[in-house]
């Protein structure tokens, strides 16, 4: 029971990674069309995720071992900013430009700053709120972590996906 937050964040992070490996394969394909709607839904996708870090975990967390995490979170949620910030203009640059040469420069660039992210947050965080936190307040956690994924935009699946191309 105690490790269900730190498995269900970590389900999320590959559900995330498997949208955006369908953006890249859609890039590299120069498919316009599947490219924006890929995007759209990393972009929601990894959105969600992030809200549930920052209005739950992250507090939970902090508050906890102040002393272990506030740095490391503030590096955590300027990563967050980043992501959120290149992903919208990707967006808008594919919108307005159709310029997918920009766009897969920007998606590689996240996805690079990204797998370093997720090992951090994967590595430290998520550990953490399993071995600080009492196991009331990982339930708890994990109640309010579940709440926030429940909005998040459905998976695709790779057969979905296959169907696409």
């Amino acid at each position: 029971m105690v490790a269900q937050t730190r498995e269900r964040l970590l389900d999320d992070h590959h559900a995330v990674s498997e949208v955006l490996k369908q953006l890249l394969t859609a890039l590299d394909n120069k498919d316009v069309e599947t490219s924006y709607a890929r995007l759209d839904l990393l972009w929601a996708r990894l959105a969600v995720h992030i809200r549930a870090e920052h209005l739950h975990l992250f507090p939970a967390v902090t508050a906890r071992a102040p002393q272990l995490s506030e740095a490391i979170v503030e590096n955590l949620r300027d990563d967050h900013d980043f992501f959120m910030r290149e992903l919208a203009q990707a967006i808008r640059t594919l919108r307005e430009a159709n310029d997918l040469a920009a766009v897969t420069d920007t998606v590689r660039e996240i996805e690079k700053r990204l797998a370093t992210h997720n090992e951090i947050e994967e590595t430290q965080i998520y550990r953490w709120s399993s071995t600080i936190l009492t196991e009331p307040e990982q339930l708890e956690l994990l109640a309010k972590i579940n709440g926030e994924l429940e909005n998040r935009p459905p998976r695709f699946s790779e057969e979905a996906w296959a169907n696409t191309l």
